[in-house]
C-alpha cells in the first residue's frame, strides 16, 4: 500500500527492481487484476520491472461510497502522478489502456519529465485532432449500451463474474473472449475489492472538467515529446480504428500497431506474441525527447 495524497493506492510489482520500469495503468472502473499475471510476467521475463496498481475505488485502493465519488475528473490522473513521484523509480515508461490511456496522454503533456516513453493501448486522443471526424461506437456496441445486463447482487461473487463477463462480451473483437480467464479476473477483484460497486464512481467523472487543470495549456496531442508506440484493435467496437490512426499520426514519431481481430481491451493473450515483443522493443534504451 502506497500513500499517495489522501488515498492508499495498492500496488504490485513484477520483475527485478533494477531493470527499467514499467508502469501499468487500467482503465475506467477498473482494477490492475485486468493486466493478466501472465503478461506482467513476459514484460517482467523481457527484463523490465513492471508495475501495476488498482485505482482509488477499485481493489484493495483506498474506496469511497458508490455514487459518490468525492474527487473530480483529472484526480484519477494526478492518482499516477503521485504514485509515480511516491515510488521514486524515475522516468517510467508508461502504459495505459483505454482511460488508462488519457491518463498517460495528458501525464506525457503536463509532466514528460517523469516518462521514458509511452504506449498507449485502445484509447484514443484527449485533445489535438479533429475528433468530429472519427466514426463513433459500433451500432452492436451502442446497442448493448441500451440494454445493460442488469447490476449483480454486489455481495454475490458468482453473480457478479457472470454480469463482468456479460459485460465484456460487447466489446471483444474476433480474436473473441476468453470467457474462463475473464470469470477468473472477476472472481479475483470481488475477493479483493472493498465494494466492487464503488468502482462504477469512475464513469461519474471520467471526462468531466476539473476546475485546477481549466487554466493550463489545452491538450493537444500533437505536443507530446515522449516516444510513443500506439497498440489498437484492428475491430475495438468503441474507438474504432480509425482513432488508433489519428492518434499516432498527431504525435510526431509515433508508431502504430495495429492488432488483427483485438477489440476494446487489454491485449488478449493470443496477441501477446505480437505486443509483448513490440512494447520490450519500445521500452528499451534510454529516454528521449523529439524536439
Amino acid at each position: 500500500m502506497v500513500r499517495v495524497g489522501d488515498v492508499e493506492l495498492c500496488v504490485e510489482t513484477f520483475g527485478d527492481p533494477v531493470d527499467p520500469p514499467v508502469l501499468l495503468v487500467a482503465g475506467a472502473a477498473a482494477s490492475m487484476d485486468w493486466w493478466d499475471d501472465d503478461l506482467c510476467r513476459r514484460l517482467a521475463a523481457g527484463r523490465r520491472h513492471v508495475v501495476r496498481y488498482d485505482h482509488r475505488d477499485t481493489g484493495e485502493s483506498t474506496t469511497g461510497h458508490p455514487g459518490s465519488p468525492g474527487y473530480g475528473g483529472m484526480q484519477l490522473t494526478r492518482d499516477c502522478l503521485g504514485l509515480i513521484e511516491s515510488l521514486r523509480l524515475g522516468e517510467v515508461h508508461l502504459v495505459g489502456v483505454s482511460m488508462g490511456g488519457a491518463i498517460a496522454q495528458v501525464l506525457a503533456l503536463r509532466r514528460p519529465d517523469l516518462l521514458a516513453s509511452l504506449t498507449l493501448v485502445s484509447t484514443t486522443s484527449v485533445g489535438g485532432t479533429d475528433s468530429e471526424q472519427l466514426p463513433g461506437p459500433t451500432a452492436d456496441l451502442r446497442a448493448s449500451f441500451g440494454s445493460p445486463p442488469p447490476e449483480p447482487d454486489w455481495s454475490d461473487a458468482a453473480g457478479y463474474a457472470d454480469w463482468v463477463v456479460a459485460g465484456q462480451r460487447p466489446y471483444a473483437g474476433s480474436i473473441g473472449l476468453d470467457e474462463p480467464r475473464v470469470r477468473a479476473v472477476a472472481l479475483g477483484v470481488h475477493a479483493r475489492s472493498h465494494d466492487p460497486a464503488a468502482a462504477a464512481n469512475h464513469w461519474l467523472v471520467v471526462g468531466e472538467d476539473d476546475e485546477a487543470d481549466a487554466e493550463l495549456e489545452p491538450l493537444d496531442v500533437r505536443r507530446i515529446t515522449v516516444s510513443t508506440l500506439v497498440v489498437h484493435g484492428s475491430e475495438d467496437p468503441l474507438f474504432p480504428l480509425p482513432h488508433g490512426r489519428a492518434l499516432a499520426e498527431a504525435i510526431r514519431g509515433a508508431t502504430l500497431l495495429v492488432v488483427p481481430g483485438m477489440g476494446h481491451e487489454v491485449p488478449p493473450a493470443p496477441a501477446w506474441d505480437v505486443v509483448v515483443p513490440a512494447v520490450l522493443r519500445h521500452t528499451a534504451g534510454q529516454a528521449h525527447r523529439l524536439l
